[in-house]
């Protein structure tokens, strides 16, 4: 007997959306709870404690972003936002209540489960990573988080101590999108908040370090509007 597939919580009004969902991921081999209200989602997230979370933001009781502050009390679950409101400010304030990602509806359902693998596994090696000598690799960037060795295929690439401080950060979060703000209050501390210009300063700096072509980066990936994403890609 095979093991079973993750668990995905759906917290969606719409009937329609959840029916979609569902016949999507379970064809996936993707266990699914459903949740129509964010009261609802509270406790079947408790309940069932999902590998997980597909989230509305506009939910009959409560703003999605509400319900993912009360989320991230007590739990990281990967959150992945699925909503109509496209605004920059909307998507903004979801990934600084706690959500891992954010798709716009409509919204292609390969994209989506591809958010949801690489949620997955992010969740995986958050898990395992219990040694100082992590190692991490996307393309020909290598990095050696014990020995603070940064390589581009196979050459050693020096970087100043906040240049490392941002990409370190990144990695920690690789494959999800940080905004502004978390990478002010990361890598500056929290009087940095307005500071937006350092972090394009030294964004900038590290693609001219890391990336092949700096005008078309294929690892720092800006989010217009919101923030940066370090892009996982094949080895």
């Amino acid at each position: 007997m095979s093991d079973p597939g993750p668990s995905v919580l759906v917290i969606e009004d719409d009937s329609a959306i959840r029916k979609f969902l569902r016949a999507a991921l379970t064809a996936q081999d993707y266990r699914v709870h459903e949740a129509l209200t964010a009261k609802e989602g509270l406790s079947v997230a408790a309940l069932y404690t999902p590998d997980l979370i597909i989230l509305d933001l506009g939910l009959p009781d409560a703003d999605g972003v509400a319900l993912t502050r009360q989320l991230r009390e007590w739990s990281k679950t990967p959150i992945i936002v699925v909503s109509a409101r496209g605004k920059e400010q909307d998507k903004v304030q979801a990934l600084d209540a706690g959500a891992d990602d954010y798709l716009t509806k409509p919204f292609a359902i390969g994209e989506l489960l591809a958010r949801l693998r690489a949620a997955l596994r992010r969740r995986e090696m958050a898990a395992n990573t219990a040694s100082p000598a992590a190692t991490f690799s996307t393309g020909e960037l290598h990095v050696d988080l014990a020995r603070r060795l940064v390589t581009v295929s196979g050459k050693e690439v020096h970087l100043t101590p906040t240049e490392y401080k941002l990409l370190v950060t990144l990695i920690h979060n690789a494959g999800c999108v940080l905004t502004h703000r978390d990478l002010l209050r990361e890598v500056w501390g929290p009087d940095a908040n307005q500071e937006l210009h350092y972090l394009r300063v030294y964004m900038n700096q590290l693609r001219q370090k890391l990336e092949p072509d700096p005008t078309q980066p294929r690892y720092l990936l800006t989010e217009p509007g919101i923030g940066y994403r370090l892009q996982e890609l094949a080895i």
